[in-house]
């Protein structure tokens, strides 16, 4: 499977730059220091690579408080490394690890 995600409507897809990030582990979109040019509707598209279909998600609205609150994503680290990482020699590995919060 891969991951990726509509911005408002399609063919606008979040582009992976320095604050945004889609893993292709969870799927999950990563934004970080939300500006009002966030603000939008998201939409999560998923690809079969085998098939080349693609399911999408409902549309996600993101929307800026205005009262400083952070909700649900206080500080922390997010880690969920496997115990143990086989790989072939010469490969590339990816590992995923995020701060999240104010």
């Amino acid at each position: 499977l891969s991951f990726a995600w509509i911005f408002n409507e399609y063919p606008s897809f979040v582009q992976e730059d320095s604050r945004r990030f889609v893993s292709q582990e969870t799927g999950h979109l990563y934004i970080a220091k939300v500006e009002p040019s966030d603000v939008g509707n998201y939409t999560c598209v998923v690809t079969s690579t085998a098939t080349n279909s693609q399911v999408l998600g409902s549309p996600t609205p993101l929307v800026l408080r205005t009262d400083g609150v952070m909700g649900e994503y206080e500080p922390k680290i997010e880690v969920q490394f496997p115990e143990t990482l086989p790989a072939a020699k010469g490969s590339t590995v990816k590992l995923e690890c995020f701060a999240l919060g104010k």
